[in-house]
């Protein structure tokens, strides 16, 4: 502990403050911090992914199957493991669909459909990437959702004036 006396400053209460917020505020105008805001929420609000006509599109797409992951900022929806069949014979077959997000921008590549499937036979199970029509029906769905999203988007931004809104209203006064 010797070698250590030159590092470690004894420290008093009255030159350090107790309260945190003095604390940090004392350290900040010394120069010897850097504060991220992290500990304190400041609720805040997240209208990217509600505004993203393609990301609603999806989730409203996928609303018949529960989701495992929907992340925004990943850029990708996974759902559960999903069944349609009657499950009375002897083998399950249970699919999982993941949406992955190319681009924010509507088009043919913009999002990618990928579709799992897993069979189970009695304890024996094996699960598969799958070629089905059903990945290009879900990717049409969802880029037609988003279509009509964007439209009904621009046509209610028109109704109301637009950017120049502002402008209307003080050349009627």
């Amino acid at each position: 502990m010797n070698g250590c006396s030159g590092f470690f400053k004894r420290s008093d209460v009255k030159d350090n403050p107790i309260n945190v917020e003095d604390r940090v505020r004392k350290n900040i105008e010394e120069g010897r911090g850097v504060r991220f805001n992290i500990g304190k929420r400041r609720g805040g609000v997240f209208d990217f992914a509600s505004a993203n006509e393609l990301w609603r599109a999806s989730v409203e797409t996928l609303d018949f199957v529960p989701l495992v992951n929907a992340s925004y900022s990943g850029g990708i929806i996974i759902t559960d493991w999903f069944s349609a069949e009657n499950k009375s014979s002897d083998s399950t077959r249970d699919l999982k669909i993941t949406v992955k997000f190319l681009t924010n921008e509507i088009r043919a590549d913009a999002v990618d459909v990928t579709i799992f499937e897993k069979i189970c036979k009695s304890e024996n199970c094996s699960t598969n990437k799958v070629r089905s029509k059903l990945e290009k029906e879900i990717k049409l769905a969802i880029l037609k959702k988003a279509t009509l999203m964007e439209k009904e988007g621009f046509k209610k931004y028109y109704e109301e004036g637009g950017k120049n809104k502002g402008k209307i209203l003080d050349k009627k006064k």
